[in-house]
């Protein structure tokens, strides 16, 4: 990730962004390739039909928001193995690729003005293998994670999972000034109710959004220009030139 754009103290605020699915469209379709590589790894490792393994997936994802921690809490199963077998088996290389319409509207984010933050809930070698694969990783100063070799298990939407996000991130005080954008109308609530400015991101073919999830509904990341345009350097609040960009750290 950057090295922090210099401040004394660091009162900027922090934008932070959900990556599976936010940075990249849902038409990559790595979404549905990790559904099946789950599918398969609760029939391998637990013997269930295919039907079983849907229903049990589907389960503990409603129930805490990631089915790897039903498998941990009821299963004991290794997490660290798990994401060698799902997660890390994923043909990223092939899905997803250089973006450099995402490049340009991230480089026309003055980060003198604000910190800009990754927050997933996939484990750090996923995060970092997409933002590598997209060009972007230049531009997050850093990301917070489920973190799958500690247990237990911490992942959006818990609460503690946001206030490790506040305090990695080094939120400033109290002020909780906090921006995200994320494509999970749970996760939007959520944030919604620990007073952070929310953003839900849909596609462009999504019926509609729930009313409940978020104030701010986009279908492009582009429209953060038109609704944030205090982070943008003059002259790029509404297009997508952009200047030199940082060299990456990670």
């Amino acid at each position: 990730m950057v090295t922090p754009v210099p401040s004394d103290p660091d009162r900027r605020p922090v934008f932070f962004f959900d990556i599976d699915n936010c940075l990249y469209p849902r038409s990559k379709r790595v979404q549905d390739l990790m559904q099946e590589l789950i599918d398969a790894y609760f029939v391998r490792h637990l013997s269930l039909s295919a039907e079983e393994a849907i229903e049990l997936h589907r389960k503990y994802y409603t129930e805490y928001g990631l089915a790897l921690s039903g498998l941990v809490k009821h299963h004991k199963i290794d997490a660290l193995a798990y994401n060698r077998e799902v997660d890390d088996a994923l043909p990223l290389d092939g899905l997803i690729e250089e973006d450099e319409r995402l490049q340009r509207l991230l480089g026309d984010i003055d980060r003198r003005k604000v910190k800009l933050w990754l927050f997933t809930n996939a484990h750090v070698t996923h995060a970092r293998r997409v933002v590598r694969l997209l060009g972007v990783e230049r531009f997050f100063e850093g990301v917070t994670y489920c973190d799958y070799s500690k247990m237990p298990l911490l992942a959006k939407p818990h609460e503690k999972m946001f206030e490790k996000a506040e305090r990695e991130a080094g939120v400033p005080g109290r002020s909780r000034e906090c921006y995200f954008v994320d494509d999970s109308a749970l996760n939007c609530r959520h944030a919604g109710q620990r007073g952070w400015t929310v953003v839900h991101k849909l596609e462009p073919e999504d019926q509609g959004p729930d009313p409940s999830a978020a104030e701010r509904v986009i279908r492009d990341l582009e429209e953060l220009r038109e609704l944030f345009p205090q982070f943008f350097r003059p002259g790029h609040e509404t297009n997508g030139i952009s200047g030199a960009h940082p060299r990456s750290t990670i």
